[in-house]
Formats: structure tokens, C-alpha cells, sequence
């Protein structure tokens, strides 16, 4: 089922998983499976690889897409480079490291930054990103430049192989 360049859409019930929904559609990560590993920028660890055992979760669903252009050998080169490079917890464009979609565009430049949004259905900045960003000691980047997994799932140059997986389907 999962073939080499797939990009895989997390829907997740964490709280900062719901958070990021709520702020910016259906999904709340994203990674890329290349040569048998999944490459993804993480809170625990920053930018990993890691076998697909170990990254699906038993409360997650998946979604799979493929980008089509997708040179892979150089896309594998370019990821490998980055393993060890931090998570960018701030989200600012020019934070220290990567978040996950912002590590696919990078490997994948063909997304454009649209302004990121922290809301939800009432509010503009939702309560759970006033408390993270009040946590960090920094002013929330609304409508920074950014992306998110949800903007790249919905880009025409991704082709939607399957949706509703769950870790058994792996």
C-alpha cells in the first residue's frame, strides 16, 4: 500500500492536533515515505526517519497522496540532509528549524506560503494558541508566511491515492 514518495496526512485528537485542525482544516501533520523510512519534522526530536511501525498510531487516521514530479533520489538526498535539524515550535518563517509541512515544502518547493492562521470557529486567535505562544515568551505570527498540511493536501499538483486509513492498514 504505501509506495516510495507517498506523502502521508495525519488527522489527529491530541490537543495541539485539534488545535491546528480547528486553525486550518482536516489534517494536523504530514510526512513523506521514501525507501522504507517515514520522514517527518517532530516535537520529540525534530526533523527523524523512522519505520512505518513506528510512526502509525492506533488513533490516527491516514490519508495518502502523491505528488507525480517528485524526483525521489533527490528529494531522499535532500531529506537525509536535514535529519537532526530542530522543530520550529515557533512557526515564525524564519524559526530555527522546520514544522512538518514546512519541511515538505522544502522538499518538495512547489507549495506556496499562504498567511497561517491560529483560529477557530469563534475566535481569531483560539485559546490554545494565546497559552502556546504565551508559553514561548512570543507574540502569536498570525497571518505570517507559512503552510500547513491541510494547504498542502489541497494543492492541484497532489493527486489523492487513498483516505480513512488507520494503523492496521499498514
Amino acid at each position: 500500500m504505501l509506495e516510495n514518495g507517498d506523502l502521508i496526512f495525519v488527522k489527529d485528537d491530541s490537543d495541539i492536533g485539534q488545535a491546528i485542525q480547528e486553525s486550518t482544516g482536516n489534517y494536523s501533520h504530514v510526512a513523506i515515505f521514501l525507501d522504507g523510512q517515514v520522514y517527518h519534522a517532530t516535537t520529540e526530536g525534530g526533523v527523524i526517519a523512522q519505520s512505518p511501525e513506528d510512526f502509525f498510531e492506533a488513533e490516527k487516521v491516514y490519508d495518502l497522496y502523491r505528488y507525480l514530479k517528485m524526483d525521489q533520489k533527490e528529494v531522499k538526498k535532500l531529506a537525509e540532509s536535514l535529519l537532526g535539524t530542530p522543530y520550529n515550535f515557533s512557526f515564525y518563517p524564519d524559526g530555527d528549524g522546520f514544522y512538518c509541512s514546512q519541511f515538505i515544502a522544502e522538499l518538495l518547493p512547489t507549495f506556496d506560503t499562504i498567511p497561517i492562521k491560529f483560529g477557530d470557529d469563534t475566535q481569531e486567535i483560539s485559546d490554545f494558541w494565546r497559552e502556546y505562544y504565551r508559553e514561548l515568551g512570543l507574540p502569536v505570527p498570525l497571518n505570517q508566511p507559512g503552510t500547513n498540511p491541510s494547504q498542502l493536501a489541497a494543492s492541484p499538483l497532489l493527486v489523492c491515492k487513498e483516505r480513512n486509513l488507520h494503523d492496521s492498514d499498514f
